[in-house]
């Protein structure tokens, strides 16, 4: 579904994990974020819920201490090792919401 758009696959455990994620974020291109255990990394909430903003006539998200250019072709998918995770519920509900209006957008 992504493989054309130059979709990268990175771990947490990456030591790369996070200048990919800029990177990816930047240029527009697809991050899947594999083997997530049932805690995410603080760094990802602002991707979670889309907290961007315009910055001087661009929009931009903060990612941990840095602020970037968030380009609209970005696309993040997350898989999970586990069968059944159980997540903490702030965490659920981030990752809920979102994937909640990503299934809405595919079934109108």
């Amino acid at each position: 579904m992504e493989k054309p758009n130059n979709l990268h696959v990175v771990k947490m455990s990456d030591p790369d994990f996070v200048r990919t994620l800029e990177n990816c974020v930047q240029f527009g291109s697809p991050v899947l974020l594999e083997n997530v255990g049932e805690e995410l990394d603080p760094i990802l909430e602002s991707l979670l819920l889309k907290q961007t903003f315009k910055q001087g006539g661009s929009i931009c998200i903060k990612l941990g201490d840095n602020v970037l250019e968030y380009a609209a072709d970005f696309r993040f998918y997350i898989t999970t090792k586990y069968r059944n995770p159980h997540y903490m519920p702030e965490v659920a509900v981030k990752v809920w919401s979102r994937s909640q209006r990503i299934s809405d957008i595919h079934y109108y």
